[in-house]
Parts: C-alpha cells; structure tokens; sequence
C-alpha cells in the first residue's frame, strides 16, 4: 500500500490501539497478572490491525462515525488473536514465530496460551455486550458468534486440517473440482468468515438502531465485498508461503507444502493464483464503489491486499 493510504489510515490505526488497550486494562484489570501479560503480548504484537480496520472503514463508508464502530473493531481484534494464539498451538500448526516475536506458547507455556485465547475470545463478547446500544449488542454477539464458530472460523479450521498430509508437496498442477470447491469452503470459513463479520459489525454499528435497521442495499454491497476481500487476501497468503521470507511476514514460510495442505498455489500454480488475486481484487474494488464516495478507503485497502508482500 502507498504511504498516502497508511497515512490515511494511521490515524484509525491509534484510535483502535488506544480503544484495545483500555478496554483489555479495563475489563482485564483484577485479572491474574501473568495471564493479562500473556493477553497483552498476543494482542498487542506488532500488526496492521486489517479486520478492525475494515470494521471501521465499512462503519463510515454507510453513513456511521468510526467511534461507533470500535466496540466491534476491539471484538473482531481480539477474537483474530485468540485465533492465532490457538492455531499456533502443538496440536494445531505448530508455529513458533507470529508477527516477528516467538509464538504465545513459546513464550508463556501452552496451557496458558490456551488460556490466553480463551479469555480474549470472551472478552471480545463482554466489549460487544457493553459498549454498543442494545440492538447492536444484538446482532453483533450474534454475527461475531457465527462468524467465528462451527460454521466460520472453527469450522474452517476443521476443513483445513482433515486434509492436511494429503496433499502431495509438489502436485502435477492438475485441477481437481472437488478439491477447488473445497478449498473454496475452507478459506471463505477459515478466514474470509472473521473478514465478514467485521464488515457486517461495522454496518450495524452505523445503522442497526435506525428504523427498519441497515440499509438493504449497502448490506449487499458490503457482503459482496467481503466475499471478494477474504478470498484474495486468503490467495494472496497461500502465495506468500510460496514466495516470502519470514523476515518478510513475521512468520515461518513454506510450511503449508510441507504439511501437505490443500492451497491455490499447490492447487492452480504460482501463476494462475496470483491472476486469481487479482480477479478477486478488482470484485472487490467494484463491491466497494457501490458504497459511493464512501467506499473509496475499502476500495484501496482491496488493492493492497493482492499486492502485498508480507
């Protein structure tokens, strides 16, 4: 992304931190210390903070001012660190590096990550429940809920690891449809779900306590949008597995083929996921010009995403 858009969005960018970390010293406060540190550490590794962002950026692109949207942006924040915190685990993928720094449990102890997510992951509904006006804590406990649950976020996890290992480390490039369907359905859950959510929660933020609710229309554009973003951005990580260094991305690379998991490089090859990206970019640049003027940071933020190098 240019300077000019990070400098756009810097400003959202402290706005967020200083709403995380009063609400973690806030609601955290009596906590036992060592797990409010562990709490602290994840959350506040270094990050671009992309789903809160999205969470405000859609909030303003409907009409809404941003401040409505950081109960929801903090939500969507802490239930992504719970997520990486979880499937940087042993038994998940076994990652020791996460944002530059050595991975939660490596740094505190398993069973404490473990419990490091746990408590950011209900954190995320106590700041929802008590920062936003009744109707919105409504609908946003309900679509974080399903957006991070059996059918989203968890749920793709599952489809991700029942294929693990059976995925040879270099395929002969040819495209079999039950597969592509498949890694579809995992990265629209395991990823492209939390980016959904957060578009949605920022929506209702702007709109949920007016008269007949959100617009119908900007909803539509809104999710259309989604769809596109999780998927390119999701596209755009498998490539970097393939492509990046850890310097690069903060995290350990080539793992995915090493793990025989099913990915878009593996499935269609370098080239043709990156003119997947790509298609995918330009649908949700189109989805974002729905909003009108609006919509025009969303529509940026799509374009860095296929560009990105880390």
């Amino acid at each position: 992304m240019s300077g000019s858009v990070w400098d756009d969005l810097a400003p959202r960018q402290q706005t967020v931190e200083a709403a995380l970390r009063a609400a973690l010293e806030g609601a955290a406060a009596s906590a036992p210390p060592a797990l409010r540190e562990a709490m602290g550490y994840s959350l506040f590794a270094p990050g671009k903070r992309l789903r809160p962002l999205l969470c405000v950026l859609a909030c303003e692109a409907v009409g809404g001012p941003s401040a409505a949207a950081l109960p929801a942006a903090c939500a969507v924040e802490m239930v992504h660190t719970y997520s990486l915190i979880h499937d940087d685990l042993p038994a998940m993928d076994d990652d020791d590096l996460r944002r530059g720094l050595p991975t939660c449990h490596k740094k505190f102890g398993e069973a404490l990550a473990i419990l490091a997510g746990d408590a950011l992951l209900t954190l995320a509904f106590e700041v929802l429940a008590t920062g936003c006006p009744p109707r919105t804590a409504a609908v946003s406990c309900a679509e974080l809920a399903a957006g991070a649950g059996a059918v989203g976020m968890v749920g793709g996890q599952v489809l991700d690891l029942e294929v693990e290992g059976r995925i040879p480390a270099a395929g002969d490039g040819a495209v079999n449809r039950r597969d592509a369907d498949r890694l579809v359905a995992t990265h629209r859950a395991k990823t492209g779900a939390l980016f959904r959510s957060a578009l949605r929660l920022g929506a209702y933020a702007a709109q949920a306590e007016r008269p007949g609710g959100v617009d119908p229309e900007a909803l539509a554009a809104v999710e259309a949008y989604a769809a596109a973003f999780g998927l390119a951005f999701q596209v755009t990580d498998d490539l970097l597995d393939v492509e990046s260094s850890a310097d690069r991305t903060g995290k350990r690379v080539g793992k995915d083929a090493a793990r025989g998991k099913l990915t878009y490089p593996g499935l269609l090859g370098v080239d043709a996921s990156r003119r997947k990206a790509k298609e995918l970019g330009q649908d949700a640049v189109a989805a974002a010009e729905r909003l009108g003027p609006g919509g025009t940071p969303l529509a940026r933020l799509a374009r860095f995403v296929v560009e990105r190098d880390r």
